[in-house]
This record gives structure tokens, C-alpha cells and sequence, in this order.
């Protein structure tokens, strides 16, 4: 379990790391553009695409007890054992995007698609999230698969 706690911590403390080394450069004036991907900086002041904006600095906050909440979860339930890397990148996002609240009052993002159409902006911590998410979903898919 020890060996499992440093693994998480590490994925968090290094997923952490870059994203804010990431979103520095964007902060200071970095910016890139081609036809399909612009790298340019947003404040997003919701969560995913904007939503709940509305309840501007209460946001942080009420994301401040949902992590601390999961963290308690993944600790009380043990899903450490079997999933600390991605746990790590999933916490490492969210504590990366929850700084950013307290620091810029609203998330760094600055990877902008419009190739086809207009998606979402996002960053690295939101792609780490999103890793994370479907590394467990693998995981727990292939897990089953060897016990049945």
C-alpha cells in the first residue's frame, strides 16, 4: 500500500507540475494558430464548457470539498490498491485546474479545435483527467474479464 500511496503521489505532484509549467507559457503571451488548432490563452470561469459560470467564486470552493471528498473516497474505499496511477492523473488534473481558480479566477485553458467544427478549449490537466477516467474504465473492463 505504501508503495501504491508514493506512485499516486508522484503522478499528482508530476501531473501538477507540468500543467501549471504548461499553462505559464500561455500566461505570458504564448500563442500559435493553424487551420484545424489554435494555442491560445482562456479564462474559463466554469467547468466544462462554461457551465455553472454563474456561480463565479463559490465555484472554487465547492470544487475545493469535492476533491478533498473524492480524495477521502478513493482513501476509505481502497481503490488505491488497484488504481493509483490513473487516480494520480484524475487528482493531479483537478488539483492543477483547481489553482488555477484561486490564482487567475477561472481555468487556464489554451488547446482551441476548430477543425470541422468549434470544440470545447481545454488543457493538459483536463486531457490527464480524461486518461485517467478511461485507464480505470479499461482496467476495471479488463479486471472482469480475467475473473469471469
Amino acid at each position: 500500500m505504501i508503495r501504491n500511496a508514493f506512485i499516486f503521489l508522484l503522478v499528482v505532484l508530476g501531473t501538477f507540475i507540468i500543467d501549471q509549467n504548461i499553462k505559464i507559457l500561455f500566461v505570458d503571451g504564448f500563442f500559435w494558430d493553424s487551420s484545424c488548432i489554435s494555442l491560445e490563452l482562456h479564462y474559463n470561469k466554469g467547468v466544462a464548457f462554461s457551465m455553472f459560470a454563474s456561480l463565479g467564486e463559490n465555484l472554487k470552493w465547492i470544487q475545493s470539498v469535492l476533491i478533498v471528498g473524492i480524495i477521502g473516497y478513493i482513501l476509505y474505499e481502497g481503490y488505491l490498491k488497484e488504481f493509483p496511477f490513473p487516480l494520480g492523473l484524475i487528482i493531479g488534473g483537478a488539483i492543477g485546474n483547481l489553482y488555477d481558480r484561486f490564482v487567475y479566477e477561472g481555468v487556464v485553458d489554451y488547446v482551441a479545435w476548430h477543425c470541422g467544427f468549434d470544440f470545447a478549449v481545454f488543457n493538459y490537466a483536463d486531457v490527464m483527467i480524461n486518461i485517467g477516467v478511461v485507464s480505470i474504465l479499461l482496467l476495471s473492463y479488463l479486471s472482469s474479464k480475467k475473473t469471469s
